[in-house]
């Protein structure tokens, strides 16, 4: 029986367990922090519960314009405030529920877990540290899928109280009265588009000219529109170089001689990966000059028998793409079946208000001439559905190749965009034509509608045609 090791129990070491011993591994899974790792303890689980409760929030805003009234008040919001602490403790009881779900059900599969830490000793053994002493490992297969940390900037050391990382701000009993949120890339983004719903004053301090620099230009302009409307306070081309506590206060100064002042301040300048002193250079494993794991599209490293798995390797941070890897690495290694890593197949969500959900190829790649592909971009605000929900803000963008009509890649600007986005994501991979997605029934109204709708726009569409209907 083939002996498997897993260091690090979040999406892409727990995923890569189950394929593991589905295959007839032998297999033991080390974890100190919980299992679930980050994603479901202290990112996106607790993260996107939070954000479903700001939702309420958004929705009701919004009940006013839909006719609703609530008694002699005004806004539906007015009858209603924030008990943060109770909103927290669902937010951390929910990641513990799913955390112990995981458990349950890798020990269903005949998973060892270990409640520690592991190293390389080699590539053929592991040492996992527990309260107990420490265990040697002997590893056929070793996989490291030890996740990132939140970065910190020397002059702005996290306290845990008024200067935060997204992982303590679950702590937070009281909704902050101005929460500064210092970048504005998802993480960023994600959060103050939160608190502001909440109801907390926001201020997000941004490097570059508009928030979400990394998505779709007009997807990202939507968003700004949309938080500078609702009273976020976006301070652009503003780089943070230190925040102090002063009092009762975070004084945060920035580069170009100003200064912010808030009751808290998020600290959301990204990770760094958890690699150091586990054993991986020792083992012959090359890490990049960020730390981050080397691997191929099968997740192997530099390492024989050695592979990586999540945001360790700085692939794609996400939970999706590192349980894909964990899987991957299982199903070649064991001698599965299994194709490379396809990040053309990659969907992705920003879970702001609205959400941005991307998959395939990108406007900034077609505008740069790597890609030769067609766009149509289809405002929601014409969509039955979207004027009966009150949405006037989004879009829905399709890219294809010019000939065969070939769906490469696509973007929605919605609310529920993380929905929509999963025809788009099976379009292509499928390698569906336009013409394909066009003939296929929608419900009407719904907002799916417009997926359809811009399929048809693309319908034989030379590149000179199309230039008059964006």
């Amino acid at each position: 029986m083939t002996d498997v090791v897993i260091i690090g129990g979040g999406p892409g070491g727990y995923e890569a367990a189950l394929v593991g011993s589905q295959l007839g591994g032998s297999v033991t899974l080390v974890e100190g922090r919980g299992l679930g790792g980050s994603a479901v303890l202290t990112d996106v689980v607790p993260s996107k519960t939070l954000i479903a409760t700001a939702e309420v929030m958004t929705t009701m805003r919004g009940a006013h314009d839909l006719g609703l009234r609530l008694g002699d008040r005004d806004e539906l919001t007015d009858a209603f405030h924030v008990d943060l602490a109770a909103v927290n403790e669902r937010v951390l009881r929910l990641a513990g529920a799913q955390s112990d779900d995981i458990g349950e059900r890798l020990r269903a599969e005949g998973v060892r877990l270990i409640e520690g830490t592991g190293r390389l000793d080699g590539t053929e053994c592991v040492v996992a540290t527990t309260d107990e002493g420490e265990e040697r490992l002997p590893a056929d297969i070793t996989l490291i899928a030890t996740g990132t940390t939140p970065r910190e900037l020397p002059d702005a050391r996290p306290d845990g109280e008024r200067i935060l990382t997204w992982t303590q701000l679950y702590n937070l009993r009281a909704l902050p009265a101005r929460l500064i949120v210092v970048g504005s890339g998802v993480t960023g983004a994600e959060f103050a588009s939160a608190y502001n719903a909440l109801g907390a004053d926001v201020v997000l301090v941004s490097s570059r000219h508009q928030v979400l620099p990394g998505e779709d230009d007009e997807a990202a302009r939507v968003v700004q529109h949309v938080f500078e409307r609702s009273g976020m306070t976006i301070l652009s081309r503003a780089r943070a170089q230190a925040a102090r506590v002063v009092g009762d206060e975070v004084v945060v100064e920035l580069a170009d001689g100003r200064s912010v002042t808030g009751s808290h301040c998020l600290m959301a300048v990204g990770s760094v990966p958890n690699t150091t002193g586990i054993g991986l250079s020792e083992a012959g494993v090359e890490v990049d000059d960020r730390g981050f794991v080397k691997v191929d599209k099968v997740s192997r490293t530099t390492a024989r028998g050695v592979y990586a798995a999540g945001d360790c390797t700085g692939v794609f941070a996400l939970a999706s793409v590192a349980a894909m890897q964990g899987r991957i690495a299982m199903w070649h290694s064991l001698g599965d079946a299994v194709g490379p890593l396809d990040l053309r197949t990659v969907c992705a969500n920003v879970f702001t208000a609205p959400e941005i959900a991307t998959v395939g190829v990108s406007q900034a790649e077609v505008d740069a001439g790597l890609i030769n592909a067609l766009a149509v971009m289809l405002p929601l605000h014409t969509n039955a559905r979207a004027k009966m929900r009150g949405i006037t803000d989004g879009f829905v963008k399709i890219f294809c190749l010019p000939t065969t009509g070939i769906i490469v890649g696509g973007v929605v600007v919605a609310p529920i965009a993380s929905e929509l986005i999963e025809s788009l994501s099976v379009a292509v991979r499928a390698k569906l034509t336009v013409d394909q997605l066009a003939q296929s029934f929608t419900v009407y109204p719904s907002l799916s509608g417009s997926i359809a709708e811009a399929a048809r726009r693309l319908h034989k569409h030379s590149s000179a045609q199309l230039g008059a209907i964006l």
